[in-house]
C-alpha cells in the first residue's frame, strides 16, 4: 500500500478547515468518502470538497472496500460506538478529541483496537504543530535549566452557551473538556504522564449544567509539578502557560496566536511560528506515515486515554461519578 484512503464519519465544522483538507493534502493520503446522517449535508460536503463518495449510513462507509482508514469526527457521545465498529471491520481509526466520554470508554476502545490488531489515534493535533514541537525542543536543550513547574490559565468570558459542547450528555462535560483537554494533552506531550492529580470543578455562571470552572494541581512522573485554572465565567479572555525552570522560563499560549517567550540568562527572546492553514495536517501526516511503516505518530489511544483519566479525576466531585 502506497496511499492511505480515508473516510470521515461526521463531516461537521471541525472538518471544514481544521482537519478535512489535511487528509487530502498530506503526502500519500486521499479523502475518498464522507458520511453524515443528513444525506443532503453529506452530499453538499462531498461536492464542495471534491470527495468522490458520500453516505448517510456509517456502516456503509466503514465497509466500503476503498476506505482503508476512518476518521471519527462526531461529538464524543458516539466516539466509542463508531471506533468499535471500525475496529471490528479491521481498519485503523483516528478519532476526534476528547477521545471519549470518560476513561472507561477509552479503555474499551483501546481493548477493541488491540483485539482487532488495528492502530488507534486521537486528534490531539498540537503534538505535531511546529510551534509546540519547538517548545519541546527548547525544554530538551535545557535553555531554562531543569523544569520545576508549569502554570496554566485559561479564561473565557461568561456566555449563555447552548451548544452540544456544554451538554454533558453529548460532550462528557463543558468547555473544560472541549478545549481544556488540549492543554492537558499538550502537557502530557511535554512532560510525560501525570502521576498524581487533585482538583475541583464547579458552576459559577449558572448558564448551563456543565462545569464552567476547574482548578487543578498535578505532579508528572518526570518530577515536574503543575497547576491549572480553567474558568469560562470570567470577565476576560486569557490563555497562558508558563514553564518555570532552574535557569529561566518559557511562556506560550495553547490557542491564541502569540509567540513563544523564552526568558533565560541570555535575555528575553520571542519566537513566532505560524500554524499551517489546516492545523490537523501535521498530525495527520504522522498517522499516515505510521500506517505506511515510515514513522510513529505522537498521539495514540494510550496517550489520549491518559488525558481523559486526568479530566475524570478533576470532574468526579462535580458530577459525582
Amino acid at each position: 500500500m502506497s496511499t492511505i484512503r480515508w473516510g470521515i464519519i461526521g463531516c461537521g465544522n471541525v472538518t471544514e478547515v481544521k482537519s478535512g483538507p489535511g487528509f487530502q493534502k498530506a503526502d500519500n493520503s486521499q479523502l475518498v468518502a464522507v458520511m453524515r446522517r443528513d444525506a443532503a449535508l453529506a452530499e453538499d460536503y462531498a461536492a464542495r470538497h471534491g470527495v468522490p463518495k458520500w453516505y448517510s449510513d456509517a456502516k456503509q462507509l466503514i465497509e466500503d472496500p476503498e476506505v482503508d482508514a476512518v476518521y471519527v469526527a462526531t461529538p464524543p457521545s458516539s466516539h466509542k460506538e463508531y471506533v468499535l465498529q471500525v475496529a471490528q471491520a479491521g481498519k485503523p481509526v483516528y478519532v476526534e478529541k476528547p477521545m471519549a466520554m470518560n476513561y472507561a470508554e477509552c479503555q474499551d476502545m483501546i481493548e477493541a483496537c488491540e483485539k482487532a490488531g488495528v492502530p488507534l489515534f486521537v486528534a490531539y493535533y498540537r503534538r505535531a504543530l511546529p510551534r509546540f514541537v519547538k517548545v519541546k525542543e527548547l525544554l530538551a536543550s535545557e535553555v531554562i535549566g531543569e523544569v520545576r513547574f508549569v502554570a496554566s490559565t485559561q479564561l473565557g468570558r461568561l456566555v449563555n452557551n447552548s451548544s452540544w459542547r456544554v451538554d454533558p450528555v453529548v460532550s462528557g462535560g463543558g468547555l473544560f473538556v472541549d478545549v481544556g483537554s488540549h492543554t492537558l494533552d499538550l502537557l502530557d506531550y511535554l512532560f510525560g504522564p501525570v502521576a498524581e492529580v487533585h482538583g475541583m470543578a464547579g458552576n459559577q455562571g449558572r448558564f448551563y449544567k456543565a462545569e464552567d470552572i476547574v482548578t487543578a494541581t498535578y505532579r508528572f512522573e518526570s518530577g515536574v509539578y503543575g497547576t491549572g485554572t480553567w474558568c469560562f465565567a470570567s470577565s476576560q479572555d486569557l490563555d497562558r502557560n508558563e514553564i518555570v525552570g532552574s535557569k529561566g522560563s518559557i511562556s506560550f499560549s495553547t490557542f491564541q496566536d502569540k509567540p513563544i517567550v523564552v526568558t533565560s540568562a541570555q535575555g528575553v527572546e520571542e519566537i513566532m511560528i505560524d500554524h499551517p492553514a489546516h492545523v490537523q495536517q501535521p498530525l495527520i501526516q504522522t498517522v499516515v506515515n505510521e500506517l505506511l511503516g515510515k514513522g510513529t505518530s505522537p498521539s495514540s489511544g494510550l496517550s489520549g486515554a491518559r488525558t481523559s483519566k486526568v479530566m475524570d479525576t478533576l470532574l468526579r466531585g462535580y458530577y459525582g461519578t
